[in-house]
């Protein structure tokens, strides 16, 4: 069974969208545990499906954090997923664990990405651009900040009068789906050269 790490921070609702998909057997895997880096609604999600969840408080853990999180994932673990999670992980985090962690990313990277870029300060700078097209991205992490090998992306039309909310309301949905979407893929890949 292809297994799936989630590191969030906060409602999880991309972590809820993979949970769906996997309890409705879209996706071909287990998510075996959730490890968020401050308290989050996302842990509850988790809880409430049984999925053994753990809070490492990177207000406590400091420049310990991504060693704490390197520790608590199973050798096992196929994929690790960054559904919302607004901690920067370490080189040696990222290298130990190339081509197997994926970021969701609430604008069409490489545009609205990098450090500071994340939430409402994403949807905010895209108005502000006075762009007409925003969406989501789906790449691969790297040592940089939102600089990874991009998987997939999604795009919203941005409508005149929208307030940062409201882009964010239509950007999420596609998140959900794009995400699982990127997911489904990767599984699909592994699986087809595992097969060979």
């Amino acid at each position: 069974m292809f297994k799936i790490a989630v590191l969030i921070s906060g409602g999880g609702s991309n972590l809820q969208a993979v949970i769906d998909a996997v309890e409705a057997r879209r996706l071909n895997a287990e998510i075996g545990l959730v490890i968020a880096d401050r308290p989050a609604g996302g842990l509850d999600r988790a809880g409430r499906h049984g999925i053994p969840c753990c809070l490492l408080n990177r207000r406590e853990l400091g420049t310990d954090l991504s060693r704490e999180i390197l520790n608590r994932i199973p050798d096992d673990t196929d994929l690790i997923v960054l559904a919302g999670y607004l901690s920067i992980l370490t080189a040696e985090f990222t290298s130990r664990w190339e081509g197997r962690i994926i970021n969701i990313h609430p604008a069409l990277l490489p545009e609205f990405g990098g450090k500071g870029m994340y939430g409402m300060r994403v949807h905010e700078a895209v108005l502000k651009a006075g762009k007409t097209v925003s969406g989501c991205t789906v790449h691969y992490v790297d040592s940089g900040v939102d600089t990874g090998r991009i998987i997939g992306q999604s795009t919203v039309e941005v409508l005149p009068g929208d307030s940062p909310g409201d882009l964010q309301e239509r950007v999420l949905e596609q998140e959900h789906r794009l995400l699982v979407d990127s997911i489904e893929r990767i599984i699909n890949t592994i699986s087809d050269n595992r097969a060979v």
